[in-house]
């Protein structure tokens, strides 16, 4: 389970949510005005998000796998979120749609060529 460290609650949501279109599952803190851990989700991709010191470093890179990069391209694109309009790159295994979080985490959708 690929675990993001964030900074900010609503910068997240902002992004995870209402930018990529995950869903929150469930949060969790072990008391009122701890750091919240949390997990969302997009069809079978799930992260958790961290504000926990040390349970892991900005700038995480994952690679997802997905059935048609240029729809996914299209819709974000299509989204009204000011701070990234994603491009679709060529690569020598596939299309793929690279988006960065708020904190530097990034997430690489790759459609691969068969």
């Amino acid at each position: 389970m690929p675990i993001f460290r964030i900074f900010s609650i609503e910068k997240a949501m902002e992004f995870y949510l209402g930018f990529l279109g995950f869903k929150l599952d469930w949060e969790h803190r072990f008391a009122e005005g701890m750091p919240l851990y949390a997990q969302v989700s997009r069809d079978a991709l799930m992260l958790h998000l961290s504000e926990h010191a040390g349970d892991t470093t900005p700038g995480t890179r994952i690679f997802v796998p997905v059935a048609d990069a240029t729809a996914l391209q299209a819709e974000l694109s299509g989204r009204n979120y000011a701070y990234m309009k994603p491009g679709l790159d060529t690569v020598p295994w596939g299309l793929q749609v690279t988006v960065t979080d708020p904190f530097a985490n990034r997430i690489t959708f790759c459609e691969q060529r068969s």
